[in-house]
């Protein structure tokens, strides 16, 4: 990798952080990014970060500023939840009971409290995980979730879009993510003042996303440029 060219980062990333709302989070997507892109963003003022990878993750901590915020972005297998408890700020995709009761166990044994989104399904790809927007609905009706997983806290909703040019499509998927999100706050199934994170948009749908009431994007090529 040749040189970071300092100027060029924090150039692309007054762009993306003037083109949202003051009401969206930006979580810096640095999955595959030095400790250095991520320090000169650090020192920017910017402290969400999203890793995908947990065996990453844990090498970067110990290396950057322990006031970093550490947004675990990627799909997550039970295995290593062990491995990014310790580290995560935010958990972006449990994507199922089994992975939420995994989350409650290890939580539970390591004496803390974990942020969570619940990960919807609703691209066309059967390659995203999540589950189907009924489900949640049956999943939070059935039992309150605060005597079901008493160390996990369910802070909102994440989904991603079908990979696709068709941006009707793409909006018709966030919308649908958007119509969850409020039937889950319309039927109080989560206390209001916790469930407050709608995960959609990335580099390439952001503004779509924020149109259908995204409150928290994960950019990462706008910002760092394109990986080498």
């Amino acid at each position: 990798m040749g040189a970071l060219d300092r100027s060029a980062l924090a150039e692309r990333y007054h762009a993306v952080k003037a083109g949202l709302p003051a009401h969206v989070t930006l979580v810096a997507v640095s999955k595959t990014r030095s400790v250095e892109e991520i320090r000169a963003l650090y020192d920017l003022g910017h402290r969400a970060f999203g890793e995908n990878y947990p065996q990453e993750l844990r090498e970067k901590v110990p290396q950057l500023p322990p006031d970093i915020q550490w947004h675990f972005i990627g799909h997550l297998q039970r295995s290593n939840v062990k491995h990014v408890l310790p580290f995560a700020h935010l958990i972006h995709g449990v994507d199922g009971p089994r992975l939420l009761e995994e989350i409650e166990k290890r939580a539970n044994a390591s004496a803390k409290t974990v942020d969570v989104l619940l990960q919807i399904h609703v691209a066309l790809e059967e390659t995203k995980h999540g589950f189907a927007p009924d489900e949640v609905l049956e999943l939070l009706r059935e039992q309150d979730p605060a005597e079901r997983w008493p160390h996990v806290r369910i802070r909102g909703l994440m989904g991603m879009a079908t990979n696709t040019d068709d941006r009707a499509r793409i909006s018709a998927e966030f919308n649908t993510m958007n119509k969850l999100y409020r039937k889950v706050m319309e039927e109080d199934l989560l206390p209001a003042g916790r469930f407050n994170t709608l995960s959609m948009g990335m580099s390439g749908d952001a503004e779509l996303a924020i149109q259908a009431g995204s409150t928290l994007v994960r950019i990462g090529t706008a910002i760092f440029g394109e990986r080498a």
